[in-house]
């Protein structure tokens, strides 16, 4: 069962690298995450691709605002609770009118077991939306494709800074704490 649940995530993670790959995305910046791996290591394995890896979510922004203003264009991989490390940053995509892609592994919703993961995952979405960007979410493996298509197109035919967030019951929900413990 684990090995068929992990054969699906991977085809639509595989298939999401694909598609940013065909979109012209050559950047992606990212914190390491689980919930990011398999597109993190395809990043690293492209000779076509730039995989960087931040010390904090917000150098991303920045990272990607620059590669725009370079002609490139460059994706943020984080985990929801970087977003709180990005809130200074995302002035930037608003008064620069950059087209900005991240996509938000979520933490603290669906069988989350690390409550401290949950105060920021319930602020992600409003935190997000107070500082101009338009959110997206995925919740199953179909609905990826459609929603990052709707999320590149808004990027980069509107110049909108755009967060899709990849939900728990997507990604899956990390174990957490001692093995016995509910």
């Amino acid at each position: 069962m684990a090995e068929a649940q992990t054969a699906a995530t991977d085809s639509w993670q595989d298939a999401l690298y694909t598609r940013l790959r065909d979109a012209g995305f050559s950047l992606f910046a990212y914190v390491p995450d689980a919930g990011h791996k398999v597109l993190i290591e395809r990043a690293l394995d492209d000779p076509d691709a730039i995989a960087v890896p931040l010390a904090s979510e917000e150098d991303g922004v920045a990272l990607c605002a620059g590669a725009h203003l370079g002609g490139g264009q460059g994706v943020l991989l984080m985990q929801s609770s970087g977003v709180g490390n990005c809130v200074n940053l995302f002035s930037l995509l608003q008064n620069g009118r950059f087209p900005f892609l991240t996509l938000v592994s979520m933490r603290g919703e669906f069988g989350e077991g690390n409550p401290w993961q949950v105060p920021m995952g319930r602020a992600v979405q409003p935190v997000l939306e107070a500082l101009g960007l338009t959110v997206l979410k995925a919740e199953q493996p179909a609905d990826v494709a459609p929603v990052v298509e709707a999320a590149i197109a808004m990027a980069n035919k509107s110049d909108l800074a755009v967060a899709v967030l990849l939900s728990q019951r997507l990604i899956g929900a990390k174990q957490f704490g001692s093995p016995g413990k509910p």
